[in-house]
Formats: structure tokens, sequence, C-alpha cells
């Protein structure tokens, strides 16, 4: 399954199913738009909501953003835990950095480095560190740092690089 279309499926009950249509619509809205020019308005009609339900869930654009950054981690984190819980320690790392390939090539967020190139590269600033050492834990060997560093640049070019 895509991984942004898993994103919209988190929810069990109504309300937080709202929430989650909210979020997701997020993601869509930044990437067509950026975070400078993202209307609340935009991602109300994408989530299929009206702005007062929407204003209902996040008061302002702030909290949606801040609300929308720990939603999207809690999804990273949570995918990557559920693709590695039954494998065995030497395929975790190799798992875990198939998720980040997917996320990359279906999340519509990411269209953003287009738009604003400055935001993402700020953020990417502190999230990659963040996400190395998630994945060093997943690593298995004496040097985890090397590990991470080699599984990830040789994932990084086979996703890249068209099958020969």
């Amino acid at each position: 399954m895509k991984i942004c279309k898993a994103m919209t499926m988190l929810a069990a009950d109504p309300d937080t199913s709202t929430r989650q249509r909210i979020l997701a619509a997020t993601a869509e809205v930044l990437g067509r738009n950026g975070m400078t020019k993202l209307s609340l308005s935009e991602v109300a009609l994408q989530a299929g909501v009206s702005r007062p339900t929407l204003y209902r869930w996040f008061a302002s654009k702030r909290e949606l953003l801040d609300a929308f950054v720990l939603w999207e981690r809690q999804f990273y984190e949570r995918a990557v835990a559920d693709v590695t819980a039954d494998l065995p320690p030497c395929e975790r790392l190799d798992a875990a950095l198939r998720v980040i390939v997917e996320y990359q090539q279906s999340y519509p967020g990411l269209r953003m480095i287009d738009i604003e190139p400055s935001h993402v590269i700020k953020r990417l600033a502190r999230v990659i560190p963040l996400m190395r050492q998630r994945l060093e834990r997943l690593a298995t060997g004496p040097d985890p740092a090397l590990a991470v560093a080699t599984r990830a640049a040789q994932t990084a070019a086979a996703s890249v690089m068209p099958a020969v």
C-alpha cells in the first residue's frame, strides 16, 4: 500500500477520522502550495470538511502545522515499526529504508522542494539526524553508523537508478 494512502487510513473512530482527513489534506495542499501559501480553506476543501469543522480541530494555521509535523513523524515511526516487527535483526534496516523510499516516492508534501526549497532544507536539517539515529538502532554489526550510511547510500542509488 502506498504511504500517502495509508496515511488517510489510520483512524478508527469518526472524530479521529475527520482529524486524519484534515492532516492528510494538509500534506496534499502543502505539496501544491507550500507552507507560506497554505490556505486553511483549501485544506478544508481537500479534506471534505467545512472551515468551522477544521477550526474545531485546529484553531490556527500554526496549530494545524504543528499537529501535522507530529502526525507525520508518528506515521513514519509506526510504518517503520510495522514493517520491522517480525523481521530478524539483520533485515530490519533494509526494511526501514524501503519505507523511507516508498514514503518519498508517494508523499505529496515532498513536492514542496520545488515550491519552497529553503523551508524543506531547513526541515531536513532537523529531521535527517533524527532519522539516522533511529536507523542506527536497527543496524547490526560493530559500527551501526557505517552500516546505516552504507545501506542508505545503496538504497538511495537503487531508488533513483533505472533497472538495467
